[in-house]
């Protein structure tokens, strides 16, 4: 396969050049689709994945204002009888036993020092319980899970698009009648031109939007009659990083990892209140204690002065000492200048903090900053249709 070779940025790494997928890589069920509409191909978590059609601006700018169409079919989808909520809750700092039917809650595998395994989503169906983790971890996540003896099915027959930005409920509710009640982390079981799927107002960009499992076989049908409406058009992993950036979502294996707590990661609202009483989960001594005593580290947005990007792995300095390191950074497209997120030490870790990031020697000028950078669109319980 050809590939060009401008960089790019991609799930927090910058690639001096485009990689060639090799055939170790596994193909997605839209494969085919994708090269038809002239992606890019790389090898992302052992898949062979799209980065960009049009370019990552393009693509990220077009989400921003109408609809976006991502195949996320690397995630892994797993699925737990019901009762196995109390089971599952001893693994994650959520309330898994009171999950309601039909709602979403994000959540976190921890180690034994609290540290993040990986981020994910639990929903509660009618007959089971439906997990969406990464797509790198996936593997380990099934054999942590069956370890504690949790009789897991891992749906590597089902495909999983997301449709996102302002448009996407225009576009899907024609062919999937109903989904413009759902409001966001909330999804239900719909017929999607004849076909059953479990669709879900939820998403990693910021924007509103709809996550569509459906059985591998039908994807390409489903994509198809989803591009042929002018409002969506195919967008790469590329727009998904600079979106989820702005969003200031983390992403695991950059902004979460297995050394860093919930509490740090600024992710203390996934640990819930019954939960911080009782505790009872993975490393719940050392994280409560610093949900109570506060961290020594936390993550923090990062507004970056001039035009120069900063990427993963740079140092945060001050007064000559390195206090932190940049963990994603890029240029955010829709605000035109460049940003960045961070583990700093606690006492730098307020708005206004005035900072510099060390860039093969240069100091940038940087400022802590509230995130998400780019407001977030959610549409929320009590939202009217």
């Amino acid at each position: 396969m050809t590939v060009g070779a401008r960089s790019a940025i991609i799930a927090g790494w910058t690639l001096s050049r485009w990689l060639p997928v090799s055939d170790a890589e596994i193909l997605l069920p839209l494969d085919a689709l994708h090269l038809e509409l002239g992606a890019r191909m790389v090898p992302f978590a052992g898949y062979a994945m799209p980065i960009q059609y049009d370019g990552i601006i393009a693509e990220h700018q077009w989400t921003r204002t109408s609809a976006g169409l991502f195949d996320v079919s690397h995630m892994g989808q797993f699925e737990l009888p019901s009762n196995c909520d109390r089971a599952l809750e001893g693994l994650l700092p959520g309330d898994i036993v009171d999950l309601r039917e039909g709602t979403l809650r994000y959540s976190l595998l921890l180690n034994a020092h609290g540290g993040i395994l990986d981020d994910l989503m639990v929903t509660r169906r009618t007959n089971d319980l439906y997990l969406v983790v990464n797509g790198a971890t996936k593997h380990a996540d099934s054999a942590l899970l069956r370890t504690a003896g949790l009789p897991l099915t891992y749906r590597d027959d089902l495909a999983l698009l997301a449709l996102q930005g302002p448009r996407a409920v225009d576009a899907l509710e024609p062919l999937a009648p109903g989904v413009a009640t759902l409001r966001f982390m909330r999804g239900g079981s719909f017929t999607l031109l004849g076909h059953p799927a479990w669709i879900s107002r939820s998403g990693y960009t910021g924007e509103d939007g709809f996550e569509i499992s459906v059985a591998a076989g039908h994807a390409d049908t489903v994509a198809r009659a989803l591009l042929a409406d002018p409002l969506v058009k195919p967008v790469g992993l590329g727009a998904r990083d600079s979106l989820r950036l702005e969003a200031g979502l983390p992403l695991y294996g950059h902004d979460l990892t297995p050394a860093i707590n919930p509490v740090e990661a600024g992710l203390a609202f996934a640990i819930s209140k019954r939960r911080k009483t009782e505790g009872g989960f993975p490393g719940s001594d050392l994280v409560l204690h610093d949900l109570i005593q506060g961290a020594a580290r936390r993550r923090v947005g990062l507004q970056i002065e001039g035009r120069q990007p900063v990427r993963e792995g740079a140092c945060v300095v001050d007064g000559g000492a390195v206090v932190g390191h940049v963990t994603s950074g890029g240029f955010g497209p829709a605000l035109g200048r460049p940003i960045a997120m961070a583990y700093v030490l606690a006492a730098l870790a307020a708005d206004g903090t005035r900072v510099e990031i060390d860039v093969r020697g240069r100091l940038l000028d940087a400022t802590v900053v509230p995130m998400p950078f780019f407001p977030k669109s959610y549409v929320r319980q009590g939202a009217r249709p």
